[in-house]
């Protein structure tokens, strides 16, 4: 199915609109220039004028327009007809076990889902069910649970299952992060994922997506640096984080004003401030910021500042794309800039138009 050169069996399913195909091929008209899903309702073209893409960006790159009708450069995982089912039913079964047994069960091949997932999240969907677990156990520490407690109810089979996954993701063992510590830590839910705030009572220090892979790594250079123990537990800053996720995905407030500490060279710093200077809606280029910061020629070490922030969404380095307009690398997965991006240009738009009204 992924085949984009396998030219009649694409043509076939854009002419039936077969469902089966969201989220893995867009097609690109030739005679108009316009790149739609191969579900549009748009009238047919011809054979000879199509060519196939994996992603919005790559349409785009070719130079084609996106459809206004189906809205192919919106996100594209949710609308695959496997993935909406799966991420369904782990929302509605958070402490399940998950396995490939389950997944033969619902007549669903785990080395398709597995590929899926991983194309549009960065990560298989038995590692997003794990996290789940994982996020219900710290749930019942932080409530104050025996260790044994928080390991069954998290489904896992043993404690030192339980103590991996969790230091996977802390880089500390459960046992080192209860009872408080110098900088509170505490899951926050997204409609993009949970995501681990840690504060103090004056600053956010890290905000971050839970399956980031450098998770682990920045929140034990982040303890270095404070020269401290990170303790599960809320403070009013997190609190404070919470509410304002809530107001920005809910499309009330495109902005996240927070007292934040950043930590990172003085150059890193600039690259950051600058991050922050760029308005929800609107979009820069490496070279734009670069140029910012009065040093034109850094667009690389721009690039690799971007890649270092640990204050997703606050710091807004998804607002930050290529040269030519396409989407490029984000540390919290395409699929997430993609739709952080659409959600952004939303609330410009209504901005715009209420401040035309008035």
């Amino acid at each position: 199915m992924r085949d984009l050169t396998d030219h009649d069996r694409l043509y076939t399913a854009l002419l039936a609109r077969d469902p089966a195909y969201e989220g893995l091929a867009l097609v690109g008209v030739t005679s108009t220039g316009i790149f739609c899903r191969l579900t549009c309702p748009a009238r047919k073209p011809l054979a000879r004028n199509c060519r196939w893409f994996a992603t919005a960006a790559q349409a785009q790159a070719a130079g084609f327009r996106p459809c206004l009708r189906c809205k192919p450069q919106g996100p594209q995982a949710e609308a695959h007809p496997v993935i909406a089912d799966l991420t369904r039913a782990l929302t509605d079964q958070p402490a399940h076990r998950w396995s490939e047994a389950d997944l033969v069960a619902r007549r669903l091949d785990p080395s398709t889902v597995r590929r899926l997932f991983r194309q549009h999240y960065g990560q298989s969907f038995l590692q997003m069910a794990r996290s789940a677990r994982l996020r219900l156990g710290m749930a019942r520490l932080h409530q104050g649970d025996a260790m044994i407690e928080a390991q069954l109810d998290s489904r896992f089979d043993s404690a030192s299952g339980f103590r991996q996954a969790f230091r996977a993701l802390f880089g500390h063992a459960p046992h080192q992060m209860r009872g408080g510590g110098d900088l509170g830590a505490d899951w926050i839910d997204t409609p993009l994922g949970g995501m681990i705030a840690i504060a103090d009572d004056q600053a956010l220090h890290l905000l971050e997506f839970v399956d980031r892979k450098a998770l682990p790594q920045g929140l034990r250079r982040l303890s270095g640096l404070v020269t401290g123990r990170i303790g599960l537990g809320r403070n009013g800053i997190i609190d404070r984080t919470e509410a304002a996720l809530e107001g920005f995905f809910a499309g009330r407030d495109g902005r996240l004003d927070l007292p934040v500490r950043m930590h990172g060279t003085p150059f890193q710093l600039r690259v950051w401030q600058e991050l922050r200077a760029i308005g929800p809606g609107r979009t820069r280029s490496y070279g734009q910021l670069a140029a910012a910061i009065g040093q034109p020629a850094a667009v690389r070490a721009v690039a690799r500042a971007n890649g270092a922030n640990r204050l997703a969404l606050v710091v807004p380095c998804h607002r930050v794309i290529g040269a030519d307009g396409t989407m490029t690398g984000y540390a919290g997965g395409l699929w997430r800039k993609e739709k952080l991006i659409a959600l952004e240009a939303a609330w410009r738009d209504g901005a715009t138009e209420m401040a035309d009204k008035a």
